[in-house]
């Protein structure tokens, strides 16, 4: 658990080195009222997949339809996919084979 820990703690902002701090400024209002949003009314996979799909709807509202778009929408779902498995979902799994033994 540990490991998980120190990886992934939901205290503190992840370390996202995408996007530079002042490129992230931007977007932390936002962020922070549908987490507050989350907090007060509760969230189910549901509600995150209606937020993720609405975000890409918008993102070809404004950028267009067409094949790059859509798989740049795409390719960022399947990175970030990546990045939690890899920053959060493994070093999880780790914790507990630690904790309770490997198969």
């Amino acid at each position: 658990m540990k490991r998980f820990i120190k990886t992934w703690n939901i205290k503190r902002r992840p370390n996202t080195p995408y996007i530079k701090t002042e490129e992230r400024n931007k977007w932390k209002n936002g962020i922070a009222e549908l987490v507050m949003a989350m907090h007060d009314h509760g969230i189910t996979p549901g509600d995150l997949n209606y937020i993720y799909t609405k975000l890409a709807h918008h993102y070809i509202q404004r950028k267009g339809l067409n094949y790059t778009h859509l798989n740049d929408i795409v390719g960022v779902f399947e990175s970030a996919k990546a990045e939690f498995q890899r920053r959060v979902v493994n070093p999880y799994e780790i914790s507990k084979i630690e904790e309770n033994g490997d198969l």
